[in-house]
């Protein structure tokens, strides 16, 4: 008995809710703002993939601090400009320390610098989302 109580309660509620057969255009959903879906995205997917391959998260998260700075956090710090991409590339490759803090970042001597700037690409991209 108490599950028709419930049905007949939820079928009330929507049709008290409106069941307006109005042919009226329902509104457009808002278009997505700059940089918020970006799982498309060539770079975005193929830094995520090397990121997760590697150590990266052992110190670093997308929007908290950890050991390392939040990508999030270096994304807004840098914009996505091929001077950046090169030098942080070669931070990530070479290890650094003194930026965010005196923890020093563990170099990656064997990532290649394409990869390092892919990966780079990816926390950059992190900037709007």
């Amino acid at each position: 008995m108490k599950k028709y109580s419930i049905i007949i309660a939820i079928l009330a509620i929507m049709t008290a809710c409106g069941n307006n057969n109005d042919k009226a255009a329902a509104p457009a959903p808002a278009p997505a703002t700059v940089g918020t879906d970006l799982s498309a995205n060539p770079d975005y997917q193929k830094g995520l993939e090397l990121i997760a391959k590697s150590d990266c998260l052992t110190c670093h998260k997308v929007n908290e601090k950890l050991i390392g700075p939040a990508y999030k956090d270096v994304a807004k710090k840098y914009e996505a400009t091929d001077e950046n991409i090169a030098l942080l590339a070669s931070k990530v490759i070479k290890g650094g320390s003194g930026v965010w803090s005196a923890v020093p970042m563990t170099p990656h001597a064997t990532l290649s610098e394409a990869d390092a700037k892919q990966m780079v690409k990816y926390v950059l991209l992190l900037r709007n989302k």
